[in-house]
């Protein structure tokens, strides 16, 4: 709530918070959060059927952002970040209170824009037109340089927004699972008969979204061993099931891994430590992982902890930024040279998206063979691309209710909706047994084009009869199958070389805004780091309406249908085949 009476303004009072909680004075290098606007109360999403907004629209909006912050979810929730990094959910605390009032106020026929972080205008449009527009941390091609956005966040005036932090549709771990899940999937098809049993997976990283990779390996029958510097998100990853066990170290991780790869058992071993130091130690050791990837934040160096005592190296980042980002580089470069070097000993190796090939070639290693293709390949080239011809990717709801019980009802009309589907009827049984819910109960489910479309129906009609007890929100990772531009992850090794063309997910947005989506965003930089990505959201809420039922043909089958275009514009086959046989509508395709 906001304060009974408004603070004076004084920029220099204001501080970061430290993992403690205690709050250092705001140094010049620090960007303002106006501590002094923070709620008394802590922020979680509201439950339950009463609205304090105007339209369920703007009340999903709200619950939304306010589950991104719920402390159970984000990543340092004094400093309003949620994953990756520095994701965040608004620029400050102040710009919080006023994007929350907005909204409570936000008529159903206006349009609330947002600034990387900031309200900005209400606009008066449309009743089916979105209630927010989202955009942040894009800069100007020849400025978008982490550099420059550091010194404009130093200066108030931009966030980075990751994927889903900023567009208020992140739902913890699970958001990104089941995609890691069909990724190891395949892995596990391609290269070891359909299963992991009997396979170790070695793996570094245990945030918000790089948390989904141990029990991801896990549900794919395999052993997983996470390196994780932070010994605190070793044990909350425990707590939340998504590790078995916390190793004593490295000896003992390995005797547990190799004893449960003898048993065919699918275990997770987390183990404090760096990933710099420990692969390294692995090869020392002549030990051989089946398999060894990683999803550490490293699309900034900021973010990437190098080795040496955590309590030093936490406290250098403090005191000496640019030092800082010399020992991340230094420790990245080793990182990925015992990567290779693994490979080259017959480990399959698979970069999972973070950009870190990318940092360890600035760093002068040699990441790429004499044709400039990177020496280990990206997830999306190797295994997920032909998912995306055919529309698929990470489409997702929450339940704005609170109440597990309509996640429940919703995973049963899944199964009832494609009988058929065995790999997803097998995501779902395993889902209700390891995936907790985290903040509003959600669940996420890659379905195609044609399918989104016949499913968000599903929901509707399950929230129009009242099987489920309030609105559902329905969205999707920016992870998509036409909503990305991203080099280095989702659009590396494009057939016909388009890998950095950024039309598409700027058409994908206004795609979705022309069909009626409920809030659409885009941003710079989600996953790999500022100047090396743009893609976009989208959030469409399932009320029961009649009339939100066109806008859900509309909305899901315009987004899904982007991937199409996308990927048979690139000259895939497959992508090409769909849409004759789906109907998606492509000028020149005979």
């Amino acid at each position: 709530m906001m304060p009974t009476t408004t603070p004076e303004l004084n920029l220099e009072a204001n501080s970061l918070s430290t993992p403690t909680g205690a709050a250092p004075q705001k140094t010049a290098s620090q960007r303002p959060m106006f501590y002094e606007f923070k709620p008394e109360e802590t922020v979680k999403a509201a439950h339950g059927t009463t609205l304090r907004c105007k339209t369920w629209e703007a009340e999903a909006a709200l619950r939304m952002l306010e589950n991104n912050l719920d402390p159970a979810v984000s990543l340092v929730y004094d400093e309003l970040i949620v994953y990756g990094g520095a994701g965040r959910a608004a620029r400050n605390w102040k710009e919080y209170q006023v994007i929350v009032k907005t909204l409570k106020e936000l008529e159903a026929d206006e349009t609330m824009l947002v600034q990387s972080g900031k309200a900005v205008g209400v606009l008066k449009t449309w009743l089916h037109a979105p209630r927010v527009l989202i955009a942040n941390s894009n800069i100007v091609p020849a400025w978008s340089t982490q550099e420059y956005f550091d010194e404009l966040d130093r200066m108030g005036l931009m966030m980075y927004g990751q994927m889903t932090a900023g567009s208020w549709i992140y739902i913890a771990t699970q958001g990104i699972l089941q995609g890691t899940y069909e990724t190891f999937a395949a892995m596990a098809d391609q290269h070891f008969g359909g299963t992991l049993r009997g396979t170790i997976t070695v793996t570094a990283g245990l945030g918000g979204m790089s948390g989904a990779q141990p029990l991801a390996v896990t549900m794919n029958d395999g052993v997983c061993l996470v390196i994780e510097p932070i010994d605190e998100r070793v044990k909350q990853k425990m707590r939340e099931g998504y590790v078995d066990e916390q190793a004593r170290n490295l000896t003992h991780a390995l005797e547990v891994c190799e004893q449960a790869k003898a048993a065919g058992k699918a275990w997770a071993v987390g183990l404090t430590g760096n990933a710099a130091t420990v692969l390294p130690q692995l090869l020392a050791l002549g030990f051989n992982a089946e398999i060894v990837t990683d999803q550490t934040s490293a699309h900034d160096l900021m973010d990437y902890i190098p080795e040496g005592d955590i309590t030093e190296v936490l406290a250098l980042r403090a005191a000496n930024p640019e030092a800082f980002k010399k020992q991340a580089l230094a420790s990245i470069v080793k990182h990925v040279e015992a990567i290779l070097e693994m490979q080259r000993h017959g480990t399959i190796a698979v970069d999972y998206g973070n950009n870190l090939r990318g940092q360890a070639e600035k760093g002068g290693l040699t990441v790429r063979d004499s044709t400039g293709q990177f020496l280990y390949p990206g997830f999306v080239p190797a295994y997920i691309r032909p998912l995306f011809c055919e529309g698929k990717g990470p489409f997702r709801w929450a339940a704005l209710s609170g109440d597990p019980a309509d996640i429940l009802r919703i995973d049963r009309a899944l199964l009832e909706t494609f009988p058929d589907n065995k790999l997803l009827a097998r995501w779902i049984e395993k889902a209700q047994a390891k995936v907790p819910f985290i903040g509003l109960p959600a669940r996420v489910c890659w379905l195609g084009y044609g399918e989104r479309e016949q499913f968000g129906l599903v929901i509707n009609d399950l929230v129009a009869r009242g099987e489920v007890s309030a609105p559902i929100v329905i969205g999707r990772d920016h992870l998509d199958c036409g909503s990305v531009a991203s080099p280095n992850r989702e659009t590396e090794g494009m057939k016909d070389g388009s890998d950095a063309v950024a039309d598409w997910p700027l058409l994908n947005a206004l795609a979705n805004c022309a069909s009626g989506a409920d809030w659409v965003s885009l941003h710079n930089g989600g996953g790999v780091g500022i100047g090396n990505s743009t893609h976009s959201g989208m959030v469409i809420v399932a009320t029961g309406t009649p009339e939100k039922a066109e806008r859900l043909k509309r909305v899901l089958t315009t987004d899904p249908g982007m991937g199409i275009f996308r990927h048979a514009d690139a000259g895939y086959e497959l992508a090409q085949d769909v849409a004759r046989e789906r109907g998606a509508k492509i000028p020149g395709l005979k």
